[in-house]
């Protein structure tokens, strides 16, 4: 049964003056629309703040995509209320890297957390074999990958596959979300070559299962005591049901032990240090999945530890807008209707007796032209069935030469 309550979004006058806007700014997906998801809460992202330093993200933490049901799980997502501090300026940490911790280590781009590869839980409770979430918990996510902390904050361990279109090897992928140091997160899909100019391609692990039956050693060598040694690998604890299972080796992927690279990206000509969640060869989640064990960066402080993710600016900030605020307001925002949002395989279309569409442009998260259709018919549809579930942003040009955009999500 579905749980969005808003069938229709008002179309968005575009304002190319956003052309500029960077893209630790203006890459969320803002619900401009009051659109509702889960138990009737508002979805994806409510605000987004910045200043010169950082950008500061408000959310309910529930996505704009159907979530649950989440088998085993007793938990129910609820309305956390973050406001998550994103540095503008993220920086390398110099001596010893941040390990992540449980608990957000970073924010989608729809204000959904991002968790590391672990759950609570480890052997003997002595935290020195942890249990492997994605092993573990996977039972319990829904088919977006996700499921509720006792909390009630809904999260992903892995590849957010409702997010965005992940499996597209043609195209570099978009930013998804970025970590707590500020760096950016990707999807799977990269350049071969960090400076920009190779082919696309699968951005594969630095990480591999280790060559073990017995659990008697760590991945950088400790012998353990005997007291210490882990259940051996067998049909139930299988080989990588523990995170202590992997082992990283620099020549064996692409990423280094952060799961991340530095490398041109579109958003960044310059180059930027990346993140890249990851798959293996048939598309499954690949560990250590999304960000690595420990963050390439400097923490922002606010976002991780109990009670966090509850920033409040206290300094002068900005509020964007994606459509920017220097609206036509002759423009009557009713005039075009799209319908239903989410999609599954046709999106249909309102235009009243003011407005014809003579053109009908759907852009995949890369800015691809993914459809194309003219026409100056009164009301019409288009067939979403070529396209991979995701989100997207559709152009309507009308007779009258106005152009609207707004987004969809492909469900």
């Amino acid at each position: 049964m579905k749980t969005h309550t808003l069938f229709i979004f008002s179309l968005l006058f575009f304002n190319f003056s956003n052309a500029q806007v960077a893209p630790e700014i203006k890459s969320w997906i803002q619900n401009l629309d009051s659109m509702r998801g889960y138990g009737g809460l508002l979805t994806n992202v409510q605000k987004v703040q910045y200043s010169s330093s950082n950008v500061y993200v408000s959310c309910t933490c529930i996505p704009g995509y159907d979530i649950g049901p989440w088998a085993g799980n007793p938990n129910t997502p609820a309305n956390q209320n973050f406001c998550f501090k994103i540095t503008r300026t993220p920086q390398k940490k110099s001596g010893t890297y941040t390990a992540t911790a449980l608990g957000h280590i970073g924010v989608w781009t729809n204000g959904v957390s991002i968790f590391n590869a672990k759950d609570a839980f480890s052997y003997a409770n002595k935290k020195i074999w942890n249990q492997n979430a994605i092993t573990v918990e996977g039972p319990s996510f829904d088919t977006c990958l996700g499921h509720p902390a006792p909390n009630g904050e809904y999260h992903h361990h892995l590849i957010p596959r409702c997010l965005f279109s992940y499996n597209n090897p043609n195209n570099h992928s978009p930013i998804i979300g970025y970590a707590f140091d500020g760096f950016p997160i990707y999807g799977p899909y990269g350049f071969s070559d960090t400076l920009g100019k190779g082919t696309i391609k699968r951005m594969q692990s630095g990480y591999r299962l280790r060559n073990i039956t017995q659990r008697t050693t760590l991945p950088n060598g400790t012998i353990l005591s005997a007291a210490d040694y882990g259940p051996n690998v067998n049909s139930t604890y299988i080989l990588g049901y523990y995170i202590e299972d992997y082992i990283y080796e620099k020549a064996y992927g692409d990423l280094d032990e952060h799961n991340g690279r530095f490398c041109v990206t579109p958003e960044y000509p310059s180059g930027t240090y990346a993140y890249f969640v990851t798959i293996d060869s048939l598309k499954n989640a690949a560990y250590p999945y999304t960000v690595g064990e420990t963050y390439y960066g400097v923490i922002t402080s606010g976002n991780i530890g109990p009670g966090s993710g509850h920033n409040v600016p206290t300094e002068s900030v900005v509020t964007y807008i994606p459509s920017g605020t220097s609206l036509n307001e002759n423009i009557d925002f009713d005039a075009i209707k799209i319908y239903p949002n989410p999609a599954k395989n046709t999106l249909y279309f309102l235009f009243n007796s003011n407005f014809q569409a003579s053109e009908i442009v759907v852009f995949n998260a890369q800015g691809k032209v993914v459809l194309q259709k003219n026409n100056s018919a009164t009301s019409e549809n288009i067939s979403l069935a070529d396209l991979q579930i995701g989100m997207y942003q559709i152009k309507i040009t009308t007779t009258e030469n106005k152009i609207f955009y707004s987004r969809f999500i492909k469900e």
